[in-house]
Parts: structure tokens; sequence; C-alpha cells
């Protein structure tokens, strides 16, 4: 049985980095990425650590172990992961429903969403969203993260719980095509 919690400690913060690690599109091969999806980015211990002190993630368990996870970046760590700034001076230009993102402290990023390969095809991607909605729809409006469009089972599976494309962006230096998602809870 998998149940959906809040990151507790930094025993899950290690079984997170591990999951990533495992998943990340280095250590995937190009079949499994393109049938079972992979994880972009790679986040170090302190920073992953302090975005849950704030804001803790959103974690499956079974049995105990951190078998998925819904990472909450909320903006003041937007400048904690290199990667990442260009994603977020992009979203300050960006604007939702005629509203500008810059300036607007009622959204965050879901820095990375990541399922076991046991527990996929279960609906744990769908209960880990449900959960982080019910913990964040208080002080949030909305969620937005960005996909690849090489990654075509996370952008079905975040469009099945609600995510709506806002921007679609290239990068070049990777030649690869971005899709900007985002959750409106209002």
């Amino acid at each position: 049985m998998v149940e959906y919690d809040l990151v507790r400690g930094e025993d899950d913060v290690a079984q997170i980095l591990d999951l990533q690690r495992i998943n990340h599109r280095y250590a995937v091969d190009a079949a499994t990425g393109q049938s079972q999806g992979y994880t972009t980015v790679q986040h170090d211990p302190e920073t992953l650590s302090a975005m849950n002190r704030r804001y803790p993630s959103v974690v499956a368990r079974s049995e105990g172990k951190v078998v998925g996870y819904c990472l909450m970046m909320a903006q003041e760590f937007r400048d904690r992961i290199p990667v990442l700034m260009p994603m977020f001076r992009m979203l300050d230009t960006l604007d939702w429903r005629e509203q500008p993102l810059a300036g607007n402290p009622r959204w965050f990023v879901m820095g990375q969403v990541c399922v076991a390969e046991a527990y996929r095809a279960m609906g744990v991607f769908d209960g880990m969203n449900h959960h982080l909605r019910e913990s964040y729809a208080d002080r949030f409006d909305m969620t937005i993260t960005e996909v690849s469009s090489a990654n075509p089972r996370s952008l079905r599976a975040h469009r099945r719980v609600g995510f709506e494309t806002m921007h679609v962006y290239e990068d070049p230096e990777a030649d690869e095509v971005w899709e900007v998602v985002i959750w409106d809870w209002r």
C-alpha cells in the first residue's frame, strides 16, 4: 500500500536523492527514458534539505520507504540551482490569464517528480500531485514546472492531473523543446 506524506527529515531527503540519481536522464538508456521518463536536474543535498525545511515536498511511501517524490520549490530558492535560473528568469516574463507571474508570490515550481520503477502505472504520480495540492492550496494559487517534449510520459501525466501548457520554447544549447506547464488551483 502506498501512502502520501510530506518529507519528515534527512532520511527522506537521502532517499529522494537516490531515486533522482537512479532515474536521471544520463543513468537510463534512451528507450527507457522515452517510455518511462527520467529526471533532469540533480539537486545538491544542502539545497534539497533547505527546500524541505522551508516547505516539505510530497513523498509516496511503501513499507516505510520513499517510492516517489514531488518536489516543492518556493520562488525564494530560484538562485540556489544554477541550471534552473534561466527558467525562473523566463517565468518572470510570462503572464497567466492576463496576470504577470513576476511579483506574484502565490505560485511555486514543482521542482521535479519521480516514481520508482516498481510503482509506476499505479496512480502514484496522481496521488502525490493531489497531496501537493491538499498541502499547499491554502498558501499558493498555482504550481508551475517545465517538461521536455522528449519526455512524453511525463507530459501526459502532468496533463492528466490538471496541468496546462502556458509556454513552449526551444533550448538551442540542448537542442530540446520544453513545455512550461501550470496547474491553477483557483
